[in-house]
């Protein structure tokens, strides 16, 4: 038996009912506040959704088609192909000289005996030049010394015979003609004194043969104004520095004699030659254009380029000259160290008539200091011209002169 009190009874089942609406009207509160929200939201999620939508109506704009909600899963959407323009700078200048950049064939007889020919080698070449139906090509002297015939093999595969109208070992150019009727590009010189370290460059030729003909590779300008000793009769010693452009660009054996383009289509140098060592990579080198275009005229006009002539030979150095011969063959005073040898003077030359004589020792020429025969050739060669007169300072027996000679132009 427990205590029961009515009263409190009462006031429990009244708590229970006030819970009750408590939890009601709580739930009734959040309820409304909940579709307040979700109706608040309302204009911000539309507008939200409305994105991919204005999308999907723009590719359809540009695509062409028509309601793209309404199409079933299974239509087929409509593809259009995207046309890429690949025209660059790069390919305006091959498209404008590549046609201009032929083959050149060297063909030799097999031996003495028998009179059968064989193609012994392959280069390039640059057709710069038409006139009274010839056209003129530009290549190496290297790439058709020793040629009993040679051809051409044009941008459309046609070969014609071609002619040699002068060649140059100090340079290492040469000029051909051939028959116009099939050449249908002539490229343009630039102007390589203006190029400049980092600048664009494109070589075109055939590396490897006829069969890579027309091959385009891209560099830039890697050095300007090197100098690369030239041993010209394989004797060891250099005979000449040639005067070279330095690129990246690849340069393989058969680009010898093609072109080297700037951005504007321009030759502004003939490839030349490659530093091929194992632990070298990316230098190619290159006749300035600038250089190359009075010699390129001799050999088209003259057959030979004109140089000025002295009439010295067997020329050496002293630095190749032992300390004893300076002093007992040569009778130099000590500190003469620099200078040039005359092994031989030739008779009926200006150097004769001048009066120089063997065992001459010339170090100056026109003022400017000669240490090496490449010095003294470099002189005479680029900044003398036929007919001038030459100021030659030199020691004879212990005492330094100076005779003045009349520069000749030198007889083949």
């Amino acid at each position: 038996m427990g205590y029961y009190d009515q009263d409190y009874e009462q006031l429990r089942h009244k708590k229970k009912k006030g819970n009750k609406a408590a939890w009601f009207f709580s739930a009734l509160f959040g309820a409304v506040l909940g579709a307040l929200i979700i109706v608040m939201s309302i204009p911000l999620l539309s507008e939200w959704d409305m994105i991919p939508y204005k999308l999907v109506n723009e590719v359809e704009e540009v695509n062409g088609l028509d309601n793209i909600e309404e199409a079933p899963n299974d239509t087929p959407v409509s593809q259009n192909n995207v046309v890429v323009n690949v025209s660059s700078e790069i390919t305006k200048a091959v498209d404008k000289v590549n046609e201009a950049v032929v083959g050149v064939v060297n063909i030799q007889e097999s031996n003495l005996f028998s009179s059968s020919a064989q193609e012994a080698g392959t280069g390039s070449g640059v057709v710069y030049k038409k006139a009274n139906g010839k056209a003129f090509v530009v290549t190496n002297h290297h790439v058709i010394e020793g040629a009993n015939d040679l051809e051409v093999s044009l941008s459309d595969g046609t070969r014609v015979k071609a002619r040699p109208l002068g060649s140059d070992v100090w340079t290492d150019l040469a000029v051909l003609e051939i028959d116009a009727e099939h050449v249908k590009k002539v490229a343009e010189f630039g102007n390589s004194d203006n190029m400049k370290l980092g600048e664009p460059v494109i070589a075109i030729g055939n590396p490897l043969g006829l069969q890579f003909s027309g091959s385009v590779t891209q560099g830039i300008i890697s050095g300007l104004n090197r100098t690369i000793p030239i041993d010209i009769n394989q004797d060891g010693v250099p005979d000449w520095n040639a005067d070279v452009m330095q690129t990246d660009a690849a340069i393989n054996p058969g680009n010898s004699g093609g072109a080297l383009v700037n951005i504007s289509g321009e030759v502004i140098g003939i490839n030349s030659m490659k530093i091929a060592q194992s632990a070298v990579e990316g230098i190619g080198l290159s006749i300035p254009i600038t250089s190359a275009k009075p010699i390129i005229e001799d050999l088209e006009t003259f057959g030979e380029v004109r140089r000025p002539f002295m009439g010295v030979g067997n020329l050496k150095g002293l630095s190749e000259i032992s300390s004893f011969h300076r002093a007992q063959t040569l009778h130099l005073p000590e500190e003469v160290v620099d200078g040039v040898a005359v092994l031989q003077v030739l008779p009926n030359t200006p150097a004769s008539q001048a009066g120089l004589q063997d065992l001459d020792v010339i170090v100056e020429l026109d003022g400017e200091k000669i240490d090496s025969v490449i010095g003294l050739r470099k002189h005479l060669y680029n900044e003398k011209s036929v007919g001038e007169s030459m100021e030659v300072t030199l020691y004879r027996n212990g005492e330094k002169q100076t005779v003045t000679l009349k520069l000749a132009e030198e007889s083949i």
